[in-house]
C-alpha cells in the first residue's frame, strides 16, 4: 500500500469513529436516530460528509493511479490524496470533541507528517506538475475506460464539438432556445436512448446496466455546454427509470420507444415553491375524477417543460397529509411543444396548464419554468403503474434520482475539463509583466490542483457508476453529486480568475461556465439536504 492509501485507510477509521460517536448523540429514546437530535448537530454532520466525500474520492483517484501508466498520474493522485487529507484534519482539528476525537486521533494521519505525502503537495513538485501539463497543452491523463466507451466518448465529443459548441455562446447570452436541427442530431446519434434498454429502441443493454456509457456521454456534452446539451439526458434517465420501476407494460412500450428515439421529448416536474429537496411534503394535489385526476397547484424549476412533449409529474394522490411521502404517485401530462419562454395549453379532458420561464444567471437553453395547474385533467393512465402505482411516487421519484445525481456528478466532470481548457488555452497565450501567465509559478501550482481534483472527481464517477453496475445500492451516487459540484464551482472560478477582467465579461466562455457551474449544488438534490439528509444520516445509520 502507498503512503497516501495508508494514510487515508487511517483517515477512514477516524470517519467511523466519529460517525459512531455522532450516531451515539443522535439516538431517541427508541434506538433510532432522532430527526431533532439530528438537528441540533448540523454542522459535524455537514463537516462529516464532506470528509467522506473527499476520502472516497481519494479511495478512486488511487486506486486508478495504481494501474496507469501516464507520468502524471500518480502524482496527480497523489496531490489530490494530500489535499482531500489535510482538509479533513482541518475540520477534525477545529472541534475535536464534537466528533468524539482526541487531537492525538487527527495527528495521526496528518499528510505533513509524512515525507512523501508532504513532498507530493510541495510547492515545487506542484510547479513541476503544472509546467508538464502546459508542456503537453493541457492533455490531462487517460481514463483508463474500455475501448466501447472510448469509442462512444469519441464520438459525442465529435458532436458536442461540431454542432453544440458553435451555438453555446449566442444560446447563453440571448436566452435562446436550443435549435430544433441540433435537437434532431441528437436524436439521430441516439443521444436519448442513452440509458434506455435496447428492447426498447435505447442504447443500454437488456441483461445488464452500464452506467458509464451515461456518464462519458454527459461529459462530452456539457464540456461543450451544460444548457445547450449537457442535460438533454438528465430527463429521459430519470423518466424512464421511473417507468422501468413501476410501469406497466403498455406504458413502457408506449414511451419508452418514444422517449430513446427523441420522438418524445420529457421533463421532469418535481419541486413545489415551498418545497425543494423535501420532496416527502409536496403538496400539489391530484384528486380523482370520473375522466381520469384532476391536477391543481403550482410546480416550480421544470427544466424544458416548454418544448417537453410529456411532463412526469410528482403529485399527492392521498389527501391524508399525514401519510408523506406515501401519499404521493407520479402522473404524466401530455402536451405539444412550445417554443419560447411561455406557453399556455387547454386540455382537451378540461383545465389549462401556464408555463412560465423563469430568468436565471446561467444554465440557459433548456428554460426552467414555473407551472400553474388550473383544474387540469389527465386520463386514468396517466398514472404510471395504474392502480398498482397510486402511493408509489416517492419511491419512483428517487429510483431516477440516482441516475439523475450521478449524471449531475458528470455534467460537473464536463463542465470543470471545459474551464480547465479555457484557463489552459488563456494563460500560454496571455502575457503580463512580459511573460505568458502560464509561465509563473503560481498559474503552474493552479494548473496541477485543478487537474487533480478534475482527475479525481472523474475517477471517482467512474468507481461508483461501476459499483452500481454490480448491484451496490445508490447512496453514493449522491456522495459523488455532493462532491463533484463543488469541485465545478472552484475549478470554474480559478479559471475565471485566470481571464483578469476579461473572465467577468459576457462573451468569454469562461463566464458562462463559471455561471453554469453554480446551479449543479443546487438542484438534483441540494447541497446542505444531501449533505445532511442523506449522506451524514446514511453514515451514522450504518455506524455501529
Amino acid at each position: 500500500m502507498s503512503a497516501a492509501a495508508a494514510r487515508v485507510a487511517a483517515a477512514r477509521v477516524v470517519l467511523n469513529g466519529s460517525a459512531s460517536f455522532l450516531r451515539s448523540q443522535a439516538l431517541g429514546r427508541d434506538g433510532d436516530l432522532a430527526a431533532v437530535k439530528l438537528d441540533e448537530l448540523q454542522l459535524p454532520c455537514y463537516e462529516l460528509a464532506w470528509c467522506a466525500a473527499e476520502l472516497a474520492a481519494a479511495d478512486a483517484v488511487l486506486a486508478y493511479a495504481m494501474g496507469a501508466t501516464d507520468e502524471l498520474s500518480l502524482p496527480l493522485a497523489n496531490l489530490f490524496a494530500a489535499e482531500a487529507l489535510q482538509r479533513c484534519c482541518t475540520r477534525w482539528s477545529a472541534r475535536p470533541t464534537e466528533f468524539g476525537l482526541a487531537l492525538s486521533d487527527v495527528l495521526a494521519f496528518a499528510p505533513a507528517a509524512d515525507p512523501a505525502l508532504a513532498a507530493a503537495q510541495s510547492s515545487s513538485v506542484l510547479a513541476a506538475i503544472g509546467r508538464a501539463l502546459v508542456a503537453r497543452h493541457g492533455v490531462l491523463p487517460p481514463s483508463l475506460l474500455d475501448h466501447d466507451h472510448e469509442l462512444m466518448g469519441d464520438a459525442f465529443s465529435k458532436f458536442a464539438s461540431e454542432s453544440v459548441l458553435p451555438h453555446a455562446q449566442s444560446i447563453h447570452r440571448g436566452d435562446l432556445d436550443i435549435p430544433a436541427e441540433l435537437l434532431r442530431d441528437a436524436a439521430a446519434l441516439g443521444l436519448f436512448g442513452v440509458s434506455i434498454p435496447q428492447r426498447f429502441g435505447g442504447l443500454q443493454p437488456d441483461d445488464c446496466s452500464d452506467t458509464i456509457a451515461m456518464l462519458v456521454v454527459t461529459e462530452a456534452l456539457s464540456q461543450a455546454s451544460l444548457g445547450a446539451a449537457g442535460s438533454l439526458i438528465t430527463r429521459p434517465e430519470i423518466m424512464a427509470r421511473a417507468l422501468l420501476a413501476g410501469g406497466t407494460a403498455d406504458q413502457q412500450s408506449r414511451w419508452l420507444p418514444a422517449l430513446a428515439s427523441g420522438e418524445k421529448l420529457c421533463a421532469i416536474s418535481i419541486t413545489e415553491p415551498d418545497h425543494g429537496s423535501d420532496v416527502a411534503n409536496l403538496k400539489f394535489r391530484g384528486t380523482r375524477v370520473s375522466s381520469g385526476w384532476q391536477l391543481d397547484g403550482t410546480k416550480t424549476w421544470c427544466t424544458f417543460a416548454g418544448r417537453a412533449d410529456v411532463l412526469l409529474v410528482v403529485t399527492r394522490t392521498d389527501a391524508n397529509a399525514s401519510l408523506g411521502h406515501k401519499g404521493l404517485s407520479v402522473l404524466l401530462v401530455e402536451k405539444p411543444p412550445f417554443a419560447g419562454h411561455q406557453f399556455e395549453y387547454q386540455s382537451p379532458l378540461g383545465g389549462r396548464l401556464i408555463g412560465r420561464a423563469i430568468p436565471t444567471l446561467g444554465y440557459r437553453g433548456m428554460h426552467s419554468f414555473e407551472l400553474f395547474f388550473e383544474e387540469f385533467i389527465v386520463p386514468a393512465d396517466a398514472l404510471i403503474g395504474e392502480a398498482q402505482g397510486e402511493g408509489r411516487g416517492f419511491y419512483l421519484t428517487m429510483t431516477g434520482m440516482v441516475g439523475g445525481r450521478l449524471q449531475t456528478a458528470a455534467r460537473a466532470n464536463g463542465v470543470m475539463h471545459a474551464a480547465f481548457n479555457e484557463a489552459m488555452r488563456y494563460a500560454t497565450g496571455r502575457r503580463v509583466f512580459g511573460r505568458p501567465i502560464a509561465d509563473y509559478p503560481l498559474t503552474s501550482v493552479q494548473f496541477a490542483r485543478m487537474a487533480a481534483w478534475l482527475t479525481a472527481s472523474r475517477q471517482f464517477s467512474y468507481a461508483v457508476a461501476r459499483r452500481l453496475d454490480a448491484g451496490a445500492d445508490g447512496r453514493e451516487a449522491s456522495l459523488t453529486k455532493f462532491f463533484a459540484c463543488r469541485t465545478a464551482e472552484w475549478i470554474t472560478r480559478d479559471a475565471m480568475q485566470m481571464h483578469g477582467g476579461m473572465g467577468y465579461a459576457e462573451e468569454t466562455v469562461a463566464g458562462r461556465l463559471f455561471v453554469d457551474a453554480r446551479v449543479l449544488s443546487i438542484f438534483e438534490g441540494a447541497e446542505e439536504t444531501l449533505a445532511l439528509k442523506v449522506i451524514a444520516r446514511d453514515l451514522l445509520a450504518r455506524a455501529s
